[in-house]
């Protein structure tokens, strides 16, 4: 079966309701609709940069982002 990336950035999120969307993407200095997407998990393509601001600044490992999921 195949495997797809998934985000747990609703979670981590969910867990910091003081910290929105908009306040991670200023935080971060990624746009709105990079960090929407995440949240969402509707991105297609996991830019690095990107990745890396996001975990940065909720200081958190890549492994609490991200992780692996069969595909649907």
């Amino acid at each position: 079966m195949a495997k797809v990336v998934r985000s747990n950035l609703k979670l981590i999120l969910d867990d910091r309701p003081d910290l929105t969307i908009r306040k991670l993407a200023e935080q971060s200095g990624l746009k709105f609709e990079t960090v929407r997407r995440l949240y969402h998990d509707q991105t297609v393509q996991f830019h690095r940069k990107s990745i890396a601001q996001v975990c940065d600044t909720l200081k958190i490992d890549i492994s609490e982002l991200l992780y692996l999921d069969n595909e649907d």
